[in-house]
């Protein structure tokens, strides 16, 4: 007589390896229904490039589970009634998951709980995505930290973060109907395909974050506090999103670099630490994605121009380095973090257009987006949130393109009706003699946009407008 099944709920851990409850299930020695459900009531779908990974990453994760000897079945819909309909169509005893962190996601989990329970099946659930659990990292009053330092200080006081998990070496699975077919979710676009050059510039799954990873300690990692800021070079791991989707899991990072000699107080496992640090205040502020952490600032006079605003989406901005950061945007899904500094801060201080407009753009475009990260970091710039850049600081895009891209490298590469122009101009091009400009093969204003704001008014115009803020506060 076949044993009862136990169900693996699978997430944002879209993995075999250190994954707690994959793991869990495998020690069972019985049946395993691993499930992924396409929730239609998150309090906040995927965008765009998102969708597009999950489709990919769920094709790397059932092949994985095929080699385990077990199938992956899709649904689509509200998570309870799916997961209470499984457990009675399938005889399962236990539902197993790893945790989620954002408020409105953990009280879906805590209602599936009960249901569970009362229905007779036993549920478990663990840490997979963080290296610390947000209730075991406070200040000696009990408080959640709000800035950074003291944050990450008291992290790498506690315990080491656990070695990660074995791969189940071989699953028994779990006799069910085939459930929803991945290609009637749409989750790809549909024609004209604008997904192409993330196509060329990813490979979702498990086994290339692991590649990457790999590559990146034997590349990388020793010369990343080096070349980190210089978006024209390959100086960063670049997986974020393999990480999002929890490909790969922060402890097998932590662990990975610390054997190749990393130090964790320091550069690239710091970052691991941001990472943490946005996790945490999203569990105790749910708010940070649509308010101002800082209650001052919900009165901050923005002054949206939207002809601006598309300027700005589009790459068009008159300002190189904003521009072909943009563009890289779009055509990659991916933004290296320097740049998401400039681009936040010019849209936000030079423009004076809501941070939130800039987070949900971020949202729909980014194959990485994150909830805690993406808001957290927009908080950041626009000097509203608990650990942020302070209000004065305001990037200029000029001297950003200067120092970190300075023979032009990256804006060749993005705007390429630059390339002909000298380094000296590369990231002022409104400034070149009509000569160069005429020897560049370059018209402003029709081959290449002029600046759409002058950057010294508007840092007096946003000056200003944060002095309201602070002298209300």
């Amino acid at each position: 007589m076949t044993s009862a099944p136990v169900i693996v709920w699978f997430r944002r851990d879209l993995r075999v390896a250190d994954n707690p409850a994959l793991f869990e299930a495998s020690m069972r020695g019985q049946p395993v229904l691993a499930v992924y459900i396409l929730e239609t009531d998150l309090p906040r779908p995927a965008g765009g490039a998102g969708r597009w990974w999950l489709h990919h990453s769920l094709l790397a994760l059932s092949r994985e589970l095929s080699c385990l000897g077990i199938a992956l079945h899709l649904r689509r819909g509200s998570a309870l009634p799916i997961l209470t309909r499984l457990v009675k169509d399938s005889g399962a005893t236990e539902v197993l998951w790893n945790r989620r962190y954002h408020p409105g996601e953990a009280a879906i989990d805590h209602a599936i709980a009960g249901a569970l329970v009362r229905q007779g099946a036993r549920v478990g659930h663990f840490n997979a995505s963080l290296l610390f659990e947000p209730e075991t990292v406070a200040t000696r009053g009990g408080r959640p930290f709000q800035v950074f330092a003291p944050f990450w200080r008291c992290c790498l006081g506690l315990r080491d973060p656990a070695r990660p998990l074995p791969r189940p070496r071989k699953l028994q699975d779990a006799a069910l109907p085939a459930g929803d077919c991945l290609t009637d979710w749409h989750l790809l676009p549909a024609a004209p395909d604008w997904a192409s050059g993330i196509t060329a510039a990813w490979t979702p799954g498990e086994d290339a974050a692991g590649a990457r990873l790999a590559d990146f300690i034997e590349e990388r990692l020793t010369s990343y506090a080096l070349w980190r800021d210089r978006p024209g070079q390959d100086g960063t791991s670049r997986l974020s999103a393999h990480l999002a989707f929890g490909e790969i899991s922060p402890r097998q990072v932590w662990h990975a670099c610390r054997m190749a000699g990393a130090h964790p107080a320091e550069s690239f496992l710091r970052e691991l630490g941001w990472r943490e640090f946005c996790h945490h205040t999203l569990y105790h502020f749910p708010d940070v994605v649509v308010q101002p952490l800082r209650p001052e600032f919900r009165q901050f006079p923005w002054n949206a121009v939207e002809t601006q605003w598309h300027a700005f989406t589009a790459g068009c901005t008159g300002y190189p380095i904003v521009d072909a950061g943009m563009r890289s945007l779009w055509e990659t899904g991916w933004l290296h973090n320097r740049l998401r500094m400039v681009v936040g801060s010019f849209l936000v201080k030079d423009l004076l257009i809501p941070w939130q407009r800039g987070e949900s753009w971020f949202w729909d475009t980014l194959v990485d987006a994150d909830t805690a990260s993406n808001a957290c970091g927009w908080q950041w710039v626009a000097g509203c949130g608990m650990e942020s850049a302070p209000y004065f600081r305001i990037f200029n895009p000029v001297t950003q393109g200067e120092k970190f891209d300075p023979t032009g490298r990256y804006v060749r590469r993005w705007l390429p009706e630059l390339t002909n122009l000298p380094d000296l101009y590369i990231h002022r091009p409104w400034t070149a003699p009509a000569d160069v400009l005429a020897k560049a093969g370059l018209r402003l204003g029709r081959d290449y946009p002029a600046p759409i704001v002058e950057h010294a008014a508007a840092r007096l115009r946003a000056l200003q407008a944060y002095g309201q803020v602070k002298g209300a506060a």
